[in-house]
């Protein structure tokens, strides 16, 4: 059977997939593959593993009348037509569970970073600017025994709280129910008007949807604290960017660390790329060796399996 890849993979996933037996066509240069080359392409594909930037819509799937399964190497699933595929009784997968650790690592790392400012100390020190020891020198804000808010209690939120109970954060959290770890975690399920009004560090792990898309907007930031620092891994939509911009302009908000952008990447006149107040991470949350080749790897799974009529291991339901 005919396999693309709309991008090189960590591991050995290419030789696995052509070692069952089907033939490969991987798209090899380090950039979105075009619309039209995958329309092109997948006109005689059994199977697809795609990246989240790519773009798996209704007329890409009438291109692609033998097609049996869509592997999406990310968690998240919002470049796929999910609802065009299943009426074509195509399957479609994600890689959930094996990043987990990886992007909950970088949330904290990010949250870390912008409390301490890591980066202006970094670049004050490498600039020879730094002539010693000074009591008010990039004064930062606390991380042991502050407030955590967590919006989306998922796997990833989840991860997040275990690895603040380290430092003894209080953490509130969004979710449809109640985490079954509240009481080893210090953590408290609110709505999401408290969790904004009471924390001192925000970090978004929910997935984009329609309900979801810039859940964190104007109204959203004004009930913030001044000292608060909002932390981003999920997704670019999740957050009204020039809402954030002009929160920072203003004061109403100390700071933000960013790892998901709205576009991604963003554009290079962006005042988002500039501000002093915003640290910045290029959608390297996942980015360990360890993880990425996880992620490879659960992506052939799931293909081969369905390839051989079995049940995927991580399917995407509507």
């Amino acid at each position: 059977m005919n396999i693309v890849m709309t991008r090189e993979l960590p591991g050995a996933v290419e030789e696995r997939i052509r070692a069952a037996g089907h033939d490969v066509w991987v798209y090899r240069e380090n950039q979105s593959i075009p619309s039209s080359l995958l329309r092109e392409k997948v006109q005689d594909a059994h199977g697809l593993i795609c990246l989240l930037t790519d773009r798996v819509d209704a007329e890409t799937l009438s291109a692609a009348p033998n097609l049996k399964v869509v592997a999406n190497y990310a968690v998240g699933f919002e470049n796929i037509d999910v609802q065009a595929c299943a009426e074509r009784g195509i399957v479609v997968t994600n890689t959930p569970d094996v990043l987990t650790e990886a992007t909950a690592d970088m949330a904290f790392a990010l949250l870390m970073g912008a409390a301490r400012h890591l980066v202006p100390g970094h670049k004050l020190t490498e600039q020879g600017a730094f002539t010693g020891w000074q009591p008010g020198l990039l004064l930062g804000h606390a991380v042991h025994g502050a407030t955590l808010g967590i919006v989306g209690m998922g796997r990833i939120g989840q991860a997040v709280a275990r690895r603040a109970a380290g430092f003894s954060m209080r953490v509130l959290y969004t979710s449809r129910s109640p985490w079954d770890q509240d009481h080893t975690c210090n953590a408290k399920r609110v709505d999401l008007d408290a969790l904004l009004a009471e924390s001192d560090f925000i970090s978004l792990h929910a997935p984009l949807t329609p309900q979801t898309h810039h859940i964190i907007n104007q109204k959203a930031l004004a009930q913030l604290k001044p000292s608060a620092i909002l932390i981003n891994t999920a997704r670019g939509g999740l957050l009204d960017q020039e809402a954030l911009l002009q929160a920072l302009s203003q004061g109403t908000l100390a700071g933000a660390a960013l790892d998901v952008f709205d576009p991604e990447p963003p554009e290079a006149q962006d005042p988002i790329l500039s501000h002093p107040k915003i640290l910045l991470a290029p959608h390297t949350g996942s980015a360990t060796v360890q993880a990425r080749e996880a992620m490879a790897n659960l992506a052939a799974d799931n293909l081969l399996a369905v390839l051989k009529d079995k049940p995927p291991i991580t399917p995407v339901h509507i």
